[in-house]
């Protein structure tokens, strides 16, 4: 039985990694949770931070190796939570991954824009982006999702226990389905 993977995207302080995790947690099949931000963690020379132009190729490897580690756990059985900033610009390695059979959904987590910074600025961790101004950048290029749109969630006002049951019933709905 192959799993499917659940792309748990929105800018940063979107309540990402916590909706993936309850998803992973909540799944009726065994299920992992790809944080993509250890996949740039593990780059020990080169690493460029992402938001930046001059990451471009940086950001096409790491997504390419996201798409691949989160096809093969989805081939082994496994339901995969991917959590991070991949927007629609970089959805081809999942579309070439679904035509092989995997089931990819998409979901854009986005709480308005002063919900997003105030989230961003005072979440934990000691390598948490808090730049005010690269968490705005980042939601305005969530702003407007084109195509996608549907797949868009406000979560401005949601528990994320809220937001992940919302997600789960869309899931089961083929609502967030990338085509």
């Amino acid at each position: 039985m192959t799993g499917a993977v659940v792309i748990v995207t929105g800018p940063p302080g979107a309540g990402k990694s916590t909706v993936a995790r309850l998803l992973a947690e909540g799944s009726e099949h065994p299920a992992v949770h790809l944080h993509t931000d250890d996949f740039y963690a593990a780059i020990r020379k080169g690493y460029v931070a992402p938001w930046l132009r001059e990451a471009q190729n940086q950001n096409i490897t790491v997504i390419g190796v996201i798409a691949a580690a989160a096809v093969g756990y989805a081939r082994g059985g496994y339901d995969v939570m991917i959590d991070g900033i991949v927007g629609p610009w970089f959805l081809d390695p999942f579309r070439e991954a679904a035509r092989a059979g995997v089931a990819f959904h998409y979901v854009a987590l986005r709480p308005n824009e002063a919900e997003t910074i105030r989230r961003g600025v005072t979440r934990g961790g000691e390598k948490a982006l808090r730049d005010e101004a690269v968490i705005s950048q980042m939601w305005h290029a969530f702003a407007d999702l084109g195509v996608l749109e549907a797949h868009a969630i406000d979560s401005t006002n949601a528990a994320a226990e809220d937001t992940a049951a919302f997600v789960r019933a869309g899931l089961s709905r083929g609502q967030f389905r990338l085509a």
